[in-house]
């Protein structure tokens, strides 16, 4: 059964751009030092599952593109690299911490703002709309993303 995620990236980081101009329009989702973000990535998600692609922390942060789960979950390379801002001193290379998946984008969409997400009849329950939420991963329910697939003309 397929599952729906909302995945955040700083667009400094891995903007939706970036992830289009990548071979077959696939990014490694790096970076995650969140265990409960790992966790939906190494024990929930699949290939085939959606993906919201989110671009966060900029001046309009907001839903920008549709997007697919295109691999199984494996070791976070940047966990390793002493030069990354990611890198885990406290990881091992026989004992990885830190998971990823790659993200395939299938169509970039405008931007659907977190106001209008938040006036959006029929999400005020979307995981990332909640008061404290700051996960970088978070399930969506099949409603919402047909909701919001469809108010993207996806």
């Amino acid at each position: 059964m397929t599952q729906y995620w909302l995945m955040k990236s700083e667009p400094d980081e891995v903007s939706v751009d970036d992830a289009l101009a990548a071979p077959k329009s696939t990014v490694p989702w790096t970076g995650v030092r969140n265990y409960q973000a790992r966790n939906f990535m190494r024990d929930q998600m699949r290939v085939g599952d959606g993906v919201l692609f989110y671009h966060s922390s900029c001046a309009e942060p907001g839903i920008v593109g549709i997007a697919q789960v295109a691999s199984t979950p494996y070791p976070d390379p940047t966990q390793f690299d002493r030069k990354s801002p990611y890198y885990d001193p406290a990881s091992r290379q026989e004992e990885p911490r830190w998971s990823l998946v790659d993200v395939q984008v299938v169509k970039k969409t405008r931007n659907l703002t977190l106001p209008e997400l938040r006036t959006t009849p029929g999400l005020e329950d979307l995981v990332v709309l909640r008061k404290g939420n700051r996960l970088s991963i978070t399930p969506v329910e099949p409603r919402h993303w047909r909701q919001i697939t469809k108010l993207l003309g996806a």
